[in-house]
């Protein structure tokens, strides 16, 4: 083989090369773990006589069964109509929020921009289970100092961590922690836009009401996209806030939201099968919505174009 040969075939394995090290890392820890979930769904135990002694717990093929068991589960069901309440306040007011901070940053008035970007994005920085502890404690009629400023005053203090309230407990921690994310996501956008775009709507008599309208949040469209896409799989994916609240409260069930349902099955029954089926549904909840949202986006996108 000549050298020059040789020489062709390292530059085209060179791709190969570099991209090796990742495949091995999402087979082994992506591809490899759903593949086992969605084994140990199509199975199940058989327990024989009393389940005690050598070959008494089998593991049998189950097929749909244990689908079939997670679609027709009534907690199931309850965690998703429950999820749905809660993602359809989270989704518009943090996404809402979001898009007013980032707006409000773009403008040539604001002060101490970098402080105030900062102060917006630091409760991402927490973690979830730190930030709901935080939240949960202030929600604590006993140890909250809301609850004290409002018995000093004499006006009435609200249970929220009980009943419809509690909605609106859970999506608050959802929305302080998540908003910085999306207003940096849009920000950054906003400041891609070209100068000579607002330089040529001034002249036309813009407001900056109106270039925000019809100028910055039309061309910050598909940002909005993507974040109305990372909050809806989050709110899906919805599990440390309620679990961490229900110490503090009766009114958060051991199956919320579908995945701590996923999590009493694996853990607090010991039936993982059940589990995995669990999971392997709302995964492909997940990816059918996140598809059809991204899809329904390029195609108004390639609508526009056309225009």
């Amino acid at each position: 083989m000549t050298s020059a040969r040789r020489k062709s075939y390292g530059v085209k394995g060179a791709p190969y090369a570099f991209l090796f090290p990742a495949t091995i890392l999402f087979a082994l820890f992506f591809a490899l773990p759903i593949g086992y979930a969605v084994w140990l769904s199509l199975h199940k135990v058989q327990v024989k006589g009393l389940g005690l002694g050598a070959g008494a717990r089998k593991e049998v093929w189950a097929g749909l069964e244990n689908y079939t068991d997670s679609l027709t589960d009534s907690q199931l069901l309850d965690g998703a109509v429950r999820v749905l309440g809660y993602g359809a306040i989270v989704v518009p007011v943090m996404l809402g929020l979001a898009l007013l901070f980032a707006l409000m940053l773009d403008t040539d008035r604001v002060r101490l921009a970098p402080v105030t970007r900062l102060a917006i994005f630091l409760p991402y920085a927490i973690p979830g289970v730190v930030a709901a502890m935080l939240w949960g404690f202030l929600y604590l009629p006993d140890v909250s100092p809301f609850y004290f400023v409002l018995d000093r005053l004499g006006m009435p203090q609200p249970d929220l961590l009980d009943g419809g309230p509690l909605y609106f407990a859970l999506s608050n921690i959802a929305v302080w922690g998540g908003t910085g994310f999306n207003m940096i996501v849009i920000y950054t956008a906003l400041q891609s836009i070209p100068a000579e775009v607002y330089e040529a709507a001034k002249l036309d008599g813009a407001t900056p009401l109106q270039i925000a309208i019809r100028i910055k949040i039309p061309m910050v469209a598909p940002s909005l996209v993507l974040t109305f896409f990372f909050s809806i799989i989050a709110t899906l994916q919805v599990f440390s806030e309620p679990t961490t609240l229900k110490p503090l409260t009766n009114s958060v069930s051991t199956t919320w939201s579908p995945l701590m349902k996923v999590y009493q099955d694996a853990f607090g029954k010991g039936d993982i099968y059940s589990a995995a089926a669990t999971a392997v549904i709302i995964a492909f909840v997940t990816l059918v919505l996140s598809f059809g949202f991204l899809r329904a986006a390029n195609s108004r996108n390639k609508q526009e174009a056309a225009q």
